[in-house]
């Protein structure tokens, strides 16, 4: 299976990218823009919440990741 090429270089993409809105059970977070330490790039979201479960709330950690396709072999300039 062929690789999926990335339309953008690194530099095109923080230049232009803007941080995303995720929501998580309608409370809204953002995930900002970022260059992995992989080589690849998109956007990192960490943070806490609490979740309704069975009407108790739970505590939960958040980590996201989105991560561009073909990122790492973008080019860099």
């Amino acid at each position: 299976m062929a690789k999926s090429s990335c339309p953008v270089s690194l530099a095109q993409f923080l230049e232009a990218a803007e941080p995303l809105t995720v929501s998580i059970q309608g409370q809204e977070m953002l995930a900002e823009v970022k260059a992995f330490s992989t080589g690849s790039f998109g956007w990192y979201l960490n943070g806490k919440t609490v979740i309704q479960v069975a009407g108790k709330p739970v505590s939960v950690q958040i980590g996201m990741n989105l991560t561009v396709v073909g990122s790492k072999e973008a080019p860099r300039e």
